[in-house]
């Protein structure tokens, strides 16, 4: 049987672990998205440590719960859906003065979570579903049907353009966690931490652009445009993810392994994601 002890030691390297990968991430982005991280990262602290303190107070007094007893066999968070902040790392200067707006994703996975018999507040999950992301850029053109060896990032400032364009990235995944429960018994009222990796495969890239205006924004054609090739892509990746929270949410975190582009179309772009998780069944 694993110690109250270790167990406490697990919850906290799992979500140091979060917290690393969330600062990993926002060290190259802007002055903004830094506050931001701060304000997210401290109201976790404050519920860590509340939870912590909690536990401590009443460690005497809780006597060992024996799982044998207790039906856990529908608990595990079956149905993971998640909304994101999408953000690509490693971007030369040439893309970042064109991207632009609130880049945003959506992943929603179906799990199946084997607990741990010995001590069922751990747990391994894995499962199979999709990711989605829109990363948004202004007066701008992706090449991704030309036939050059390098993926070419056009600034359209002073040409006429799409009002708005955006590239859409969407991935088959698999992914597997390694999960840390404090009450099984009643997950609505537990607090969680996982640490996990996917690979996926991707099954569609895309551009879509709408309304052709001038370099003023004066409306040319009411119309949209979608170009679909995948010839610059990785079709495969691999990310690491971690989630930490409560109950049914969780704030979740992703970071890409490998490059979004193919060795020689383009920088070393690394795609992240950082969001909200809505999990149960």
């Amino acid at each position: 049987m694993i110690s109250p002890d270790l167990l406490r030691a697990i919850f906290l390297i799992s979500f140091n672990l979060s917290l690393t990968l969330l600062a990993i991430i926002f060290a190259t982005q802007d002055y903004i998205m830094k506050k931001i991280a701060f304000i997210v990262i401290a109201l976790i602290s404050f519920s860590a440590v509340f939870a912590q303190t909690k536990t401590d107070s009443t460690k005497q007094a809780k006597p060992k719960t024996d799982w044998s007893k207790i039906d856990l066999s529908r608990s595990g968070d079956h149905l993971m859906l998640q909304a994101s902040y999408d953000g690509w790392l490693n971007m030369p200067d040439s893309i970042k003065t064109i991207q632009h707006g609130f880049s945003r994703g959506f992943n929603g996975y179906i799990m199946l979570n084997k607990r741990f018999k010995t001590n069922p507040v751990l747990s391994v999950a894995f499962g199979i579903g999709v990711s989605s992301s829109s990363i948004f850029f202004e007066k701008a053109d992706i090449g991704i049907t030309t036939q050059t060896a390098r993926l070419p990032f056009t600034n359209l400032d002073s040409a006429n353009h799409f009002k708005k364009y955006k590239l859409v990235n969407t991935y088959l995944e698999a992914p597997i966690e390694l999960r840390y429960t404090s009450n099984p018994a009643d997950e609505a009222k537990s607090w969680k931490a996982a640490l996990g990796i996917k690979i996926g495969t991707m099954i569609n890239v895309h551009t879509k652009g709408k309304t052709w205006v001038t370099k003023t924004g004066a409306t040319l054609n009411e119309y949209t445009e979608k170009l679909s090739k995948s010839n610059f892509f990785n079709t495969t990746r691999f990310a690491a993810t971690a989630r930490v929270g409560y109950g049914h949410f969780s704030i979740f975190s992703a970071y890409t392994l490998s490059s979004f582009l193919k060795d020689g179309a383009g920088a070393p772009i690394k795609p992240y994601q950082i969001g909200l998780t809505l999990s149960g069944l």
